[in-house]
């Protein structure tokens, strides 16, 4: 997605394993990368699962580790930022119908 640096997704449970209503996608972010300052029309919930981030949301930053869940609410702008020396891993769940969108879906 442009905006995007230094990021990876890959769709976990989608579309193509007969998902109705949800989508599991992992993201991967490396050392100074980030996902794009967005927003989209449709909430997702967020899992970090290893490394540091720092998270807009909003008009707030908040720094957040591994163990930690999001709730994104629709049309916020966010960005997720690593703020670690290593790689940052998220899970993020969203409706179906935009789990690989044209472009694939930020987070």
């Amino acid at each position: 997605m442009e905006g995007a640096q230094r990021v990876r997704m890959e769709i976990l449970v989608g579309r193509a394993d007969g998902a109705p209503t949800f989508s599991m996608r992992h993201f991967v972010v490396e050392p100074g990368g980030h996902t794009p300052h967005h927003h989209h029309d449709y909430e997702h919930e967020v899992l970090i699962i290893e490394g540091l981030a720092e998270v807009t949301l909003g008009e707030r930053v908040e720094r957040v580790e591994s163990g930690h869940a999001l709730f994104i609410p629709a049309n916020v702008l966010h960005q997720f930022r690593n703020a670690g020396a290593g790689p940052m891993r998220f899970v993020c769940m969203v409706p179906t119908s935009f789990d690989c969108g044209k472009p694939t879906p930020g987070s």
